[in-house]
């Protein structure tokens, strides 16, 4: 069910998500990792910056700010 999965950066603030897929490897890879960003985890937009990039999002508790080129990365399903 791939094709039903969006990049974390199309969510609009407030929506919540879990996570399903990491497309990135290496270096950024394992940075998500240490993150906590792992299949499963709830996700939710917090705050956008003036410019649009980067956004905070929660992840288990903490508020981390992702650029977009990451978030986009990162494969995610809407929790409804």
């Amino acid at each position: 069910m791939i094709n039903s999965y969006i990049p974390l950066s199309s969510l609009s603030i407030g929506e919540k998500c879990k996570v399903k897929k990491l497309t990135s490897n290496g270096l950024i890879r394992r940075r998500m990792l240490d993150l906590g960003i792992i299949n499963n985890t709830i996700i939710e937009p917090l705050h956008q910056s003036p410019s649009g990039d980067p956004v905070a999002y929660s992840i288990r508790g903490a508020v981390i700010a992702l650029r977009s080129e990451v978030a986009s990365m990162i494969l995610v399903e809407k929790i409804l």
